[in-house]
């Protein structure tokens, strides 16, 4: 399949012994063999619409002969990011055609149609098919200008330049220009669950301008330019921009919502986003109903193949999800003022509403997510001070300290202590967190139990009792100098 902003399939053919008029003559009669649209005609070959379907694309096709040479060229139109082999599936059909027609028709017969065809021929001086093929330096400036805010496209060059930024200031800063590791993420905004809601709200908006690698930000740009030049021109700065952060911030809060401890970023959320605003107003009379098919479709085959594909693993399709849904809402939100234009009010109200709405469901998801990692984190770190203050209990105690102030310190202090460890660990174990966490977190378990053995062995030593067999401190602590050992290597 091809790719591109304007994804295409291009093979030069022979004249086959035919003049340039005879093989002009024969291209028009397969192209309209083959029920095609021929739009243009002159003697340096022509130009055609292939028959249009509610759910297949359309494309552009042409021939343009040129020093014994034709060159067969198909094209998309509309919002194709790929064309799935349809524009090389064109050109074949085409030569098929053709040959047929050059079996079937003399060269004396197509020097008849010819003449049959010059009404149809556009002059040379307007023939756009001899017009001179654009300059190395016109290609350059062509590409340059995507990221060159214009009329009419003027927030998604600004979006695609700071995603741009923000990735090369990352790789600058250490990260792996192919996959940076979790602590740089972090560092510059990813979001994750258990720091997104412990306060750092921004994440839902900064993640959306970060990339996994520069394979990740090519792929999204690619597709933020493509429905940029779709959308814009018909939302206009205010709504795009809108929609883009609003639509972004869902597709976050649905990432958060769905995953426990998921590290994500990404502007594909956002992006699914704006697909979801293109999707909804294809719905309605808006968009020229000649075209409105054609572009449901490939956008809705879009949507659906990046879908499935994220169900492989290692993509963030709740943020997808999210984006797209919130993006079709807010298309329907927008309706009205693209509707009226000349009632500037809509357009205030409709971006309003819709950041209002947007604003008061992450406020009520950020309070009802539930953030098991963080109330882990809290766990630890009671659990860390009050071990402190149950190993303290004794640690300051010495061999002249009278049996009394021992065993107060033992039982009362320590063994409480320990006994609000053990709850600590507890509770923290009950959460929903990552199995090494939990295992690790069972482990911890059965340390503070050795531990509160070992208090009570020695409480009773002190207190005159004999135990025997395998009670004894020796024993105690060669296991948990064992277990901590354990868990400082984290096995």
């Amino acid at each position: 399949m091809a790719y591109g902003l304007t994804p295409h399939y291009t093979q030069d053919l022979p004249l086959d012994g035919l003049t340039p008029t005879q093989y002009v003559a024969g291209c028009v009669t397969a192209a309209r063999f083959l029920d095609w649209d021929v739009r243009h005609i002159s003697d340096a070959g022509l130009i055609a619409l292939t028959e249009k379907k509610m759910f297949r694309r359309k494309q552009k096709f042409s021939v343009q002969i040129d020093n014994g040479i034709a060159t067969a060229r198909s094209e998309s139109i509309g919002s194709e990011m790929m064309d799935w082999g349809r524009n090389k599936k064109r050109v074949g059909q085409f030569i098929d055609q053709f040959a047929e027609v050059r079996n079937t028709t003399s060269p004396e017969q197509l020097d008849k149609i010819y003449e049959e065809l010059k009404p149809e021929l556009v002059p040379q001086e307007q023939d756009v098919l001899t017009v001179p093929a654009p300059t190395r330096k016109d290609q350059w400036a062509s590409f340059f200008s995507f990221f060159v805010p214009r009329e009419g496209f003027f927030v998604t060059p600004l979006i695609v330049d700071l995603n741009i930024v923000l990735f090369l200031l990352m790789v600058l800063s250490g990260a792996n220009v192919f996959a940076p590791d979790s602590a740089y993420l972090i560092k510059w905004g990813a979001n994750i669950r258990f720091l997104t809601l412990d306060g750092q709200w921004w994440r839902v908006i900064t993640c959306c301008f970060l990339h996994i690698g520069i394979f990740h930000l090519l792929m999204n740009m690619y597709a933020l330019l493509y429905i940029g030049l779709l959308l814009e021109p018909r939302l206009g700065r205010r709504r795009f921009a809108t929609a883009y952060l609003l639509t972004g911030v869902m597709a976050s809060i649905a990432s958060l919502y769905w995953h426990e401890n998921t590290l994500s970023a990404g502007a594909s959320g956002a992006i699914f986003g704006m697909y979801g605003v293109f999707l909804a107003l294809l719905t309605t009379n808006l968009i020229e109903k000649t075209t409105r098919g054609a572009m449901l479709a490939s956008i809705g085959i879009f949507v659906v193949y990046n879908l499935v594909n994220g169900l492989k693993g290692s993509v963030d399709n709740a943020a997808h999800i999210g984006g797209l849904l919130s993006g079709i809402a807010i298309g329907y939100l927008y309706y009205p003022s693209l509707a009226k234009p000349d009632r500037p009010g809509l357009l205030y109200s409709a971006v309003l509403t819709a950041a209002v709405l947007v604003v008061a469901m992450s406020t009520f998801a950020f309070r009802k997510i539930p953030n098991d990692y963080v109330v882990f984190q809290q766990k630890m770190v009671a659990f860390a001070g009050d071990e402190q203050r149950a190993l303290n209990a004794v640690h300051r105690l010495n061999t002249d300290t009278p049996k009394e102030e021992w065993l107060h310190a033992i039982n009362d202090s320590g063994m409480y202590y320990w006994n609000r460890c053990l709850q600590s660990l507890n509770e923290a174990s009950a959460l929903k967190i990552s199995d090494p966490l939990k295992q690790r977190t069972d482990m911890l378990i059965q340390y503070c139990n050795l531990r509160m053995q070992a208090y009570a062995y020695y409480s009773r030593r002190i207190a005159g009792a004999t135990p025997g067999g395998e009670d004894s401190l020796t024993y105690y602590n060669s296991q948990i100098f064992h277990l901590m050992d354990q868990l400082k290597n984290g096995q």
